[in-house]
């Protein structure tokens, strides 16, 4: 029981340690969270002008709230997998010049970042198309070095290799776009959050 209560002790020692040790939550922190949850507010189309929204605080106050709201919008500039999430995007984006007022640097990162997300939507198409055609020729030829001469349709998304290769090239078009996304992402909250 001794070795209990000692190792007990022990444990209850070392986090009040850590929790001396620990950076105080400044308010930054919490500045930086009303800045998010304003963010939010405008992506829900709760606030029209984030612009005059981050004007209506108080000056000191504005930088932390500024990259709260950034960060939020940052977060919803994903790759369009949907159309909910293209229009998100645009939101997010409209917010982020609105923010950057008339900041040419960061216009252009924006359009940078339609581009990109534009882009997405048809090279993922495309390589969906080439995906379904390869394969399809690849079974037709299989068929026919089979002595198989009825030649009918195929469907290539139903063959159990597709799923696997559509897997395969769908995570490397992720990967890709999703890399020149982030770098965007960066290169904004540096110039609005210096």
């Amino acid at each position: 029981m001794a070795e209990i209560k000692s190792t007990m002790e022990m444990v209850l020692e070392r986090a009040a340690k850590m929790a001396e040790e620990a950076p105080p939550v400044t308010d930054d922190d919490s500045l930086i969270k009303k800045g998010m949850r304003i963010g939010a507010d405008f992506l829900n189309k709760k606030i029209a002008d984030l612009h005059k929204e981050l004007l209506d605080q108080p000056a000191e106050n504005q930088i932390p709230i500024r990259k709260g709201m950034a960060q939020t919008l940052l977060r919803n500039i994903v790759l369009p997998r949907d159309e909910e999430l293209q229009q998100s995007a645009a939101v997010a984006i409209k917010g982020i010049l609105s923010l950057a007022q008339n900041s040419g640097e960061i216009s252009s990162i924006c359009g940078e970042l339609q581009q990109i997300l534009e882009q997405y939507g048809q090279h993922k198409e495309q390589s969906i198309q080439q995906l379904e055609d390869a394969l399809r020729s690849q079974l037709e030829q299989q068929q026919t070095a089979n002595g198989q001469t009825e030649q009918g349709t195929i469907n290539p998304t139903m063959h159990p290799q597709y799923r696997e290769e559509l897997s395969k090239m769908l995570t490397s078009l992720n990967n890709q776009y999703n890399d020149a996304l982030t770098e965007r992402k960066e290169m904004i909250l540096s110039r609005l959050c210096p």
